[in-house]
């Protein structure tokens, strides 16, 4: 098990035949290889999109000598199998426009959890590997971008997002005639 200290990185699972399907994006204080605990081998690979720092946690030793350590873990179970299935639903019920916006706000919260700035996003995957996670090919990325930007919700520069219009990007979530 591993803490990610310091960068981002993405997991992503690869089939037999080579194809890859990006199942997360981590950040300072997430934890990877958790589907692994008590297994033979990881289930997903990890890549570093930046430069990083991961800590190993020695999960054995810990859960052996610390009884509330075991809590924590199922604790962060559960909280990934909810975090997963919140994103499936987001996946299977939502327009394009309305996955990016959701994925826009889901970033930014977990950027301001860390004291960054909510509204100044510094996007470290491609526009590939984001519609890779959202199910959506890079062209309706960058044509969702566009027309965000087009609505002065946002501000597009390269990898950079800038939140203009909460309330627009709200109103995008509510809609329920956004683009499939």
């Amino acid at each position: 098990m591993y803490l990610v200290h310091a960068g981002f990185f993405k997991t992503a699972v690869v089939s037999e035949d080579g194809r890859e399907k990006i199942t997360g994006f981590r950040m300072r204080g997430d934890l990877l290889g958790l589907d692994a605990l008590d297994m033979p081998t990881y289930a997903c690979d990890v890549m570093a999109l930046d430069t990083g720092e991961l800590w190993e946690l020695p999960y054995t030793r810990l859960r052996d000598e610390l009884p509330q350590f075991q809590e924590r873990v199922t604790a962060l179970l559960a909280s990934e199998i909810r975090r997963d299935w919140s994103w499936m639903l987001t996946l299977g019920t939502l327009g394009a426009d309305q996955r990016v916006v959701t994925f826009l706000f889901d970033l930014a919260s977990r950027l301001e959890q860390l004291g960054f700035s909510p509204n100044r996003l510094q996007l470290r995957m491609t526009r590939a590997e984001l519609g890779n996670f959202l199910s959506l090919t890079l062209e309706t990325v960058t044509r969702v971008l566009s027309r965000l930007q087009a609505r002065g919700l946002i501000g597009v520069a390269g990898r950079e997002i800038c939140i203009k219009d909460r309330n627009g990007l709200q109103t995008v979530l509510r809609d329920n005639t956004a683009y499939h």
